[in-house]
């Protein structure tokens, strides 16, 4: 059972249709480096949606090759096609991936039961075990509790993600899936990681990790073993990059650009975003590296 800290990795690039391989690979020891639990790639933070089905297939071999089994390697398969999804868990299967993760097919947003109906399509055509993933804000679709403890009647669903950032729709899908005890509950947003893991959930998928993994890791330790001075001490510096690095600049996409932004300005992979976003200018590339120097780390 999965727990811990699994960041959502960037997906470095060089343009819309290469990778960064060396800058994939100095990620990947970077954060095996800082401690982590597993690696999650082609989600949000990894840009699945702006890459091509090519690249993204590419971004699955390659970080399984540097990879090498080290740790657990979880891939996202969201789509609004269902045979596309099947077929890019074909790719993580044969590439040596542990688990998939899929949010809702988004664009015309489904019902509850439709939602449900497309899982219990989809899950019997994949080969490896799955982590349903709450996105809201993008899928305009909220998994129900009930829908959640469905849907995860099959044995292969072994977990959720949430990155809605709601307090109170996380307690209730913990309280829904209680008595899974091998069903992992993941959060998203850093911010109420350490509070959530102090309730009981399982650990963050959070984007902070791909520059600091340490940090995170450490906040998760002190929440999982209730050190509350710790965690104060620690969830202080997370809201401080919340503060500071994800805000810099007033776009949908700042916390992405800050992101990948920190990862070159400490030297560790490209910041080039995928179209239709773009990479800071040399002003806030300036503002992130004044965040990151000001950080007590």
């Amino acid at each position: 059972m999965l727990r811990g800290i699994v960041p959502p990795l960037v997906t470095p690039l060089l343009d819309n249709n290469t990778l960064d391989l060396e800058g994939l690979e100095k990620l990947v020891e970077h954060v095996i480096a800082g401690g982590v639990n597993g690696l999650f790639i082609l989600g949000t933070t990894g840009e699945a949606q702006s890459l091509s089905y090519e690249l993204r297939v590419e971004m699955i071999k390659q970080t399984a090759r540097i990879l090498e089994n080290r740790l657990p390697l979880l891939v996202g398969i969201s789509d609004t096609s269902l045979a596309d999804s099947i077929s890019l868990s074909q790719v993580a299967a044969d590439a040596g991936a542990d688990a998939l993760v899929s949010a809702p097919p988004y664009y015309f947003a489904t019902g509850q039961p439709e939602l449900a109906e497309f899982y219990e399509s989809l899950i019997p055509q994949l080969e490896l075990p799955i982590y349903l993933y709450n996105m809201p804000s993008h899928t305009k679709v909220n998994f129900a509790p009930s829908t959640i403890h469905r849907i995860a009647e099959n044995e292969k669903v072994i977990g959720f993600k949430d990155s809605s950032a709601n307090g109170t729709y996380f307690q209730q899908v913990m309280y829904e899936m209680r008595d899974r005890k091998d069903f992992s509950i993941f959060v998203g947003p850093e911010e109420m990681m350490a509070e959530v893991v102090l309730m009981g959930a399982h650990g963050g998928v959070n984007g902070g990790a791909n520059m600091f993994p340490k940090l995170y890791v450490d906040l998760y330790k002190a929440a999982a073993s209730q050190n509350m001075a710790e965690v104060k001490r620690l969830q202080a510096i997370v809201m401080q990059i919340s503060a500071t690095i994800y805000s810099v600049g007033s776009f949908g996409s700042s916390y992405l650009k800050g992101v990948k932004c920190g990862l070159s300005v400490l030297g560790i992979c490209n910041d080039f975003l995928a179209s239709p976003f773009n990479k800071f200018d040399e002003d806030h590339r300036n503002r992130i590296r004044l965040a990151i120097e000001n950080l007590p780390l």
